[in-house]
């Protein structure tokens, strides 16, 4: 099997309805500590960049953007899924990257083009660990 060139690779494929994703972007349920992992990881999801949350571990939170304390009890599965995916689509303005996009990006390195930031997997456990943020 070859492998399509970067410039030919395709966009990850999934439904958006309203402003949801309802449909898991990978076959098995998000592991909530994984997702914690990959949020508190300054290599990985960058999240706390430019988001705080609860995880006191880490210090130097950002605060750019909303905390991400409380979240799943403002956003459901499905829309938070969307909000990692590509906020984008909800926020034309937003500065928060597309994690889950590989066309219409601007300035990408060249070994970057044509991938994702988060996996499949990675994107599910995320939205798992969120999901928990009730308060």
């Amino acid at each position: 099997m070859a492998l399509l060139p970067a410039a030919q690779a395709q966009e990850p494929r999934y439904t958006v309805v309203g402003d949801a994703i309802p449909k898991p972007l990978a076959d098995k349920p998000g592991d909530a500590a994984r997702g914690r992992a990959i949020v508190a990881n300054r290599s990985v999801g960058l999240c706390l960049l430019c988001h705080s949350g609860p995880i006191p571990e880490e210090r130097f939170q950002g605060t750019l953007a909303p905390s991400l304390a409380g979240a799943g009890g403002r956003w459901s599965v499905a829309q938070l899924r969307l909000r990692i995916v590509d906020g984008s689509r909800l926020n034309p303005d937003t500065i928060m990257p597309p994690y889950y996009r590989t066309t219409g990006l601007q300035r990408v390195a060249k070994s970057f083009e044509g991938k994702t930031i988060l996996t499949a997997e990675q994107i599910e456990d995320v939205v798992a660990y969120l999901a928990t943020l009730k308060e």
